[in-house]
Parts: structure tokens; C-alpha cells; sequence
């Protein structure tokens, strides 16, 4: 019986590895390992270890181990040519108009519930600043039909890619996993940014400094995106980010996907 639950799932998974393959130039994390749906990699080995009784040594290489990690420099990227502000945006140009305060703090209200989610300005104040204008829509960016406009990016939109165990990506204006903003903004990876829990917020890239609009949060540990992946939030409840997770899938891709109702920024 376990055999066969094992072979099952290995079937979704070679799928989405042939995906992953053949979409190169897409913006997403990939997953070190094979994604078992249902599950995480990590427990679902501990789980093996302890059925099968092979103590804790198994166990203890069964799980992700993590690594320390460095901060790095900061690259310049270069603006796009048709960017109406030539890639110039700031964390005061995105937060002009919020009431003071010391938190910043974004709500991503759901369909299935809301994330409330505090955004890391102090150790990736790019990639913050470029969230909170798309999210608010004053830094304009280029809509699926080729307009530079100012309008809320994120309203709308859904989790187009899930995996289970690993993480839900979202903030695609096109809702198939393609869109960008239009320009790009660089890594930002900072001192001890692990990706060591779920609930993190990050940006999904296609390549190193390649952000752009698309956004991704853990459902689990996943210490192999360490110092590629700019972790700029964290967001919960845990429950929901779960649940989130949990929703039925083709391969990557939800049945019936998430919808991003509207993202909401404050400062407290």
C-alpha cells in the first residue's frame, strides 16, 4: 500500500519537474527535492524513518539542514528603457501619505481568509519599496497589455502556483506565472535571511537580481533558496498560509486558485 502511495505521487511530481524544465525564464523558486503532495519532504521522510525503525540517525539526516547565511552586496540593475521613473523609487516615495510609525505592515485579504504580513524595510528596503508601490499603485508599472500605469498591481490577482510543503506564489497581473512589472529591481539578501520557517514573504526571480512584481511565501522550511531569494516579510496565520498550501492542484497549478482580493499597506 505504501508503495503504491509513493508511486502515485511521484507521477505529479516528475510533471512538475518537466514544467520547471521548460519554463526557465518564469519567475519561481524550485523545490530541491520532489514535492509529495500532502506533505513536506522533511516530515514525510520522518514519518518513513520512524515507521520503518531506523532510529534517529536516519531521522536526523531526513531533515533540511540549515546553513549561515552571509549577507551580500547590493547589485545596481539597469532600468528598463520605457520606465517612466527609470528604475528611481524609494521607501519614502512608497510610503508618502502613510500615517507615521516604525511597522510596516501589508494585509493580503483572501478569499479563504487574510495574511496579515510585516514587511522587513529595515533589512530589504528595496524590495519593500517596490511591494508597497505596486501594492498602493502610485510606482506605475506595465499592465499585461503593455500600459505604464499607476493602479494597484496586486488587487485581483491569485496564487496561480502551489506546492505543498513548500510554497504559494502569487502577484502575477497575467495569472499564469509570465507577468512581470515591466522592470526589474536587484537580490536583496541580508545577514542570517534563512528561509528556516513558513510564513516568510520573498520575491521570485528568474535568475539572480531579476525581481520584478512576483511575490512567494513558505509553507515550510526550504534552506536551498538561501542567498538567491530576497526574504522581505513574514506573514501569518500559519494556519492560513497552510491552508492556502492545501488546496487542490493540477501538477503546480490550484483548481481552483486563491484570489487575491485586495493588499492593503499601513504603518504603525
Amino acid at each position: 500500500m505504501i508503495a503504491r502511495a509513493l508511486a502515485t505521487q511521484s507521477i505529479p511530481a516528475l510533471a512538475a519537474l518537466a514544467l520547471l524544465a521548460g519554463c526557465s525564464k518564469t519567475p519561481e523558486p524550485t523545490a530541491e527535492e520532489s514535492p509529495k503532495a500532502k506533505t513536506t519532504p522533511a516530515s514525510t521522510q520522518a514519518r518513513a524513518s520512524q515507521a520503518d525503525g531506523k532510529g534517529e540517525k536516519d531521522k536526523a539526516r531526513a531533515q533540511p539542514q540549515r546553513r549561515k547565511v552571509a549577507a551580500k552586496p547590493v547589485a545596481e540593475v539597469k532600468p528598463s528603457e520605457d520606465d517612466p521613473l527609470k528604475g528611481k523609487w524609494t521607501l519614502e516615495d512608497a510610503t508618502k501619505g502613510l500615517p507615521p510609525g516604525e511597522t510596516l505592515t501589508a494585509s493580503i485579504e483572501t478569499d479563504l481568509g487574510a495574511l496579515s504580513c510585516t514587511l522587513f524595510h529595515d533589512k530589504a528596503p528595496i524590495t519593500v519599496a517596490n511591494f508597497v508601490g505596486l501594492a498602493r499603485g502610485i510606482r506605475p508599472w506595465k499592465t499585461p497589455e503593455g500600459k505604464w500605469e499607476k493602479k494597484p498591481a496586486y488587487d485581483g490577482t491569485i496564487f496561480h502556483r502551489i506546492i505543498k510543503g513548500f510554497m504559494i506564489q502569487g502577484g502575477d497581473a497575467k495569472k499564469n506565472g509570465t507577468g512581470e512589472a515591466g522592470y526589474v529591481i536587484p537580490d536583496e539578501v541580508w545577514e542570517d535571511g534563512s528561509h528556516d520557517r513558513a510564513g516568510l514573504l520573498c520575491m521570485a526571480n528568474r535568475g539572480k537580481n531579476t525581481n520584478s512584481a512576483q511575490f512567494f511565501i513558505t509553507d515550510a522550511p526550504a534552506f536551498h533558496l538561501d542567498g538567491g531569494y530576497t526574504i522581505f516579510g513574514e506573514c501569518g496565520p500559519e494556519e492560513l498560509v497552510h491552508k492556502l498550501a492545501s488546496v487542490e492542484v493540477k501538477g503546480e497549478r490550484p483548481v481552483n486558485p486563491p484570489v487575491i482580493k485586495k493588499v492593503t499597506i499601513t504603518r504603525k
